[in-house]
């Protein structure tokens, strides 16, 4: 298989994310620092996070990597997805044909939400209001052009299911089983897998 060099930048940089975890899992487990200049430059709040239970922060704190790699694999997909449709649709990709009227629905009432709370809405992007299940619809209704760039659809949507259920526990701030932690990095891996 021939990476191009945007796609083998791409994956080693989530295979890094991959090593540092595990680094940083090492540094938890056995209680050292390997000074490797990774502590968060986010200084939590002095006042109350301190009354958060060790355990909590301890779970919070290994969470961070799963987080992190889940959140760069997703925008590289939808990165994959927006350059692939604007190449193929123009500025105006989201607009087309091409996304399904309920993915758009989704949306923008999803947009809609957020401007309602009065708070500041997470993107102008309409792509960053779908979800991971719509990213994958969206890659099947346009087969006929992510077909040149992934290797099999049955693939992309066994893969795209697996990362779908991965995502709920680091959504919802529950811990990954060490099981979850080994499936996460082999979805990553069979992502990049598929690209061709």
């Amino acid at each position: 298989m021939t990476w191009s060099a945007e796609e083998a930048i791409k994956l080693f940089g989530i295979t890094n994310q991959l090593v540092e975890h595990d680094l940083d899992r090492i540094e938890q487990e056995h209680g050292i620092d390997l000074q490797r200049g990774h502590l968060s430059k986010l200084v939590p709040d002095e006042a109350y996070y301190p009354q958060i239970e060790a355990e909590i922060r301890g779970e919070a704190a290994a969470m961070a990597p799963h987080y992190e790699v889940f959140y760069s694999l997703e925008t590289t997909i939808r990165t994959l997805i927006a350059q692939t449709l604007q190449g193929q649709e123009g500025e105006q990709w989201w607009e087309s044909a091409r996304i399904p009227p309920q993915i758009k629905t989704a949306a923008e009432a999803l947009r809609q939400r957020e401007i309602d709370t009065g708070m500041t809405p997470r993107s102008d992007d309409p792509l960053d209001f779908t979800t991971f299940g719509e990213l994958s619809q969206i890659i099947e209704a346009n087969w006929d052009l992510f077909g040149s760039i992934l290797s099999s659809m049955r693939a992309v949507k066994r893969v795209m299911a697996n990362l779908n259920t991965l995502r709920g526990p680091i959504a919802h701030c529950s811990p990954l089983a060490e099981d979850e932690v080994v499936r996460l990095r082999l979805s990553v891996r069979d992502w990049f897998r598929l690209m061709e």
